[in-house]
């Protein structure tokens, strides 16, 4: 969606918001917005995450904090209106999840509401923030720096299955890093002379084709973009690759668990963890401008046993030591 585009319909929906926010009536207790582009159902454990960080400075929900909760359920389109909706609610905090679409809605929904954000790209570039350290502005929160450990995930599945020539992968061109993510994972092939074979799906059906052609390309592998969208779509992802005996490497470990054979990258759970944190400070009257936007210190690479049993790999002594966590 076009930025014009954007901004007319997030101005379109608050005005028909309007009188909404004059009829409804504020309650005692301060207000979350929890805006998702994932859906409540595979989001569970994140949700819980979050709010066990704020949960450390002593909020908890429908004791001494209310929720309102807008989920796009993957479509990106939504969120500004749904950003809209919690801005003309006037809550005391957006917590803008899911990727990077949300807080981008949340943005442009206000510039005074605070906005705490989980992100996997860089909040710099996507003008979300003038710098890490001094956010500036309404908006801070943390980075799962995903689109930065493409070639890295590139070079460990290719340690993984070394004759691997041609190596497929998954994007949804909705999702707003995946130019972005698409020239990383390219740049970092080109220097193992591996060719990318790009494969885009931002439908469940779309997913099921884009496993149809694999066969057609001679792929030896998959890589699967950063996209929330595809990351609810992981147990349908792990039963295809299964199905097409292909190997497939992630950013999350949430993956590995749905069946995926490896994942590299940092924990979505300490993210949303953290967001809940920051939020809970918020409410206590830190100023989002003061707090600096958060990045993963720990990368963990994770295995799934039973998946390279299944696909008929050896993984090697090398590899298991390297991991962090093995799955059997």
């Amino acid at each position: 969606m076009k930025r014009r585009e954007f901004i007319k319909l997030g101005v379109g929906a608050a005005a028909n918001s309007w009188s909404y926010a004059a009829q409804a009536q504020q309650s005692s207790m301060p207000v979350i917005g929890f805006l998702s582009a994932r859906s409540p159902s595979e989001a569970a454990s994140v949700l819980r995450a979050f709010q066990d960080g704020l949960g450390e400075h002593g909020y908890f929900e429908g004791k001494n904090v209310e929720f309102e909760y807008r989920w796009a359920e993957g479509r990106y389109d939504r969120l500004p209106e749904l950003a809209i909706e919690l801005a003309v609610r006037q809550v005391n905090v957006i917590a803008a999840t899911g990727g990077d679409p949300s807080p981008l809605a949340a943005k442009l929904a206000s510039t005074t509401i605070p906005v705490v954000f989980t992100m996997g790209g860089d909040p710099i570039k996507a003008g979300l923030v003038t710098s890490l350290n001094r956010p500036g502005g309404n908006i801070t929160g943390s980075t799962l720096m995903g689109v930065e450990l493409g070639p890295k995930r590139l070079e460990l599945i290719r340690q993984l299955i070394p004759k691997a020539t041609t190596i497929s992968f998954l994007v949804n061109p909705n999702f707003p890093q995946t130019a972005s993510e698409v020239q990383e994972v390219e740049a970092g092939a080109h220097a193992l002379g591996i060719k990318i074979s790009v494969l885009p799906a931002s439908t469940e059906g779309e997913i099921e084709k884009a496993f149809e052609n694999i066969a057609q390309q001679g792929a030896d592998a998959m890589i699967i973009g950063t996209d929330p969208f595809l990351l609810s779509r992981r147990d349908q992802l792990a039963r295809l690759a299964i199905g097409h005996a292909l190997p497939t490497m992630s950013h999350l470990r949430e993956f590995v668990v749905a069946g995926g054979l490896i994942s590299y990258g940092p924990s979505i759970i300490a993210a949303y963890r953290q967001a809940g944190s920051y939020t809970g400070l918020i409410l206590k009257g830190a100023k989002p401008a003061d707090l600096p936007v958060l990045q993963p210190t720990k990368f963990d690479l994770a295995i799934n046993l039973k998946t390279a049993k299944a696909l008929g790999l050896t993984v090697t002594s090398t590899i298991l030591g390297l991991a962090d966590e093995v799955i059997e």
